[in-house]
């Protein structure tokens, strides 16, 4: 399950990710972004109660970047050490802007 709780404000968008990123969950939240980046400039998304992702959601959040890699950007806050390890074994901490 997965709860995203979003603010928009100035162009910019802050998304509260609450639970599991996978295979099952990884299209609502494609859902909701493609909702909301064509009419923002910043996108922040905040980890701190995500407690999984999977490579579905991984593939979520690389579609996301390179959209807003085109805009003001893309950064991840209160990421986990344990969905820290994800990002730097498969190579996204090179890739996205994060925030421990």
């Amino acid at each position: 399950m997965l709860n995203i709780s979003k603010t928009l404000e100035n162009e910019k968008a802050v998304c509260v990710l609450e639970g599991r990123l996978d295979t099952v969950t990884a299209p609502q939240l494609e859902a909701d972004l493609k909702d909301i980046l064509p009419e923002i400039k910043e996108l922040e998304m905040n980890f701190d109660k995500l407690e999984y992702i999977s490579s579905a959601g991984l593939r979520v959040l690389l579609s996301a970047h390179k959209m807003m890699s085109k805009k003001a950007g893309m950064k991840l806050t209160h990421v986990h050490d344990s969905i820290m390890e994800i990002f730097e074994v498969t190579g996204f901490s090179d890739i996205l802007n994060i925030e421990a």
